[in-house]
């Protein structure tokens, strides 16, 4: 008998499942970046999801044992995700932002942007009501979750999502389809600004702002991921000087920019000492989203 299945053999309960895939990713020492952050809730999230059942109900289940063909595919995913480091959420083509749920494959970063968190409510100093917002712009989409998001906080809007990647498009067109947001998303294969036209009430974006040497350090999951949306230059701001430069040009008066630096902030302000930046709080802490306003941007 080979050791797969001695082990597939041994295994009869979901119990049995969530421990020796608790084990198994503990032992590998995996990377846990992309939606969970330990090896118990990645385990869990894997098994209840693979078998169709309800992502926030474990405990009825534990004892429940499995068809072979159940646990053929559970310890299939469990190996994959130890041995080639793939993220969970290209493994089961399933990512959550928030209470939004989006279809990711490795055409695209899996969705973990803080901006979310910031639409609505939080912008209320720059936005007094959600209903001023008419034309808004995602600048670096991917999956097309933050555009998706802004159709949903600002219900009077139009939204342009753009991405210099075709292959991002595509995954953002099955997301926007899917949340029946076809006559408000307008998704666009551009680089940054070129060839936009029109002017935006509010302007987001997660653009790539990785420096190089922190490409060069990164955990392997990482690298299932589009180069092209993690690095961006030397210092992590290509992308991030070009919004800067030209923002102002694609903003209404009183119109708003939202931008997720990562951990480039202190960089950031020394590069440009004359941006009063705005830094929001979120749930990773206040140093990775800035705001400018079409003002800041002018008198700077």
């Amino acid at each position: 008998m080979s050791k797969y299945d001695e082990v597939l053999a041994s295994l009869k309960t979901i119990r049995d499942f969530l421990r020796y895939a608790v084990s198994q990713f503990n032992e590998a020492e995996l990377f846990f970046g992309h939606g969970n952050d330990n090896a118990y809730d990645e385990a869990a999230y894997l098994i209840l999801h693979t078998l169709n059942l309800p992502l926030d109900t474990l405990t009825p289940f534990l004892d429940a044992r499995l068809l072979q063909n159940e646990k053929a595919l559970l310890l299939q995913l469990i190996n994959r995700r130890v041995n080639e480091r793939i993220p969970l959420a290209y493994l089961t083509r399933q990512a959550w932002q928030g209470e939004y749920e989006f279809y990711v494959d490795e055409r695209v970063i899996v969705p973990r942007s803080f901006i979310y968190e910031l639409l609505g409510e939080p912008l209320r100093p720059w936005i007094e009501y959600d209903e001023l917002i008419h034309h808004t712009l995602d600048l670096c989409t991917g999956s097309g979750a933050l555009a998706i998001q802004l159709a949903h906080h600002y219900p009077e809007a139009s939204i342009d999502a753009i991405d210099i990647s075709i292959d991002a498009l595509e995954v953002a067109s099955v997301n926007v389809q899917a949340y029946g947001l076809e006559n408000r998303i307008n998704l666009i294969h551009t680089d940054l600004f070129t060839g936009i036209d029109g002017t935006y009430d509010l302007i987001v974006s997660n653009p790539p702002y990785v420096d190089a040497e922190s490409v060069a350090e990164l955990p392997d999951e990482y690298l299932h991921e589009p180069e092209l949306a993690l690095g961006s230059g030397i210092d992590g701001l290509d992308a991030t000087r070009i919004i800067l430069q030209q923002a102002a040009k694609y903003l209404n008066p009183q119109g708003v920019l939202l931008v997720e630096i990562g951990h480039n902030r202190d960089v950031l302000e020394a590069t440009f000492p004359e941006l009063p930046f705005t830094w929001l709080n979120t749930s990773g802490g206040d140093g990775f989203v800035f705001l400018l306003t079409r003002e800041d941007l002018l008198a700077a």
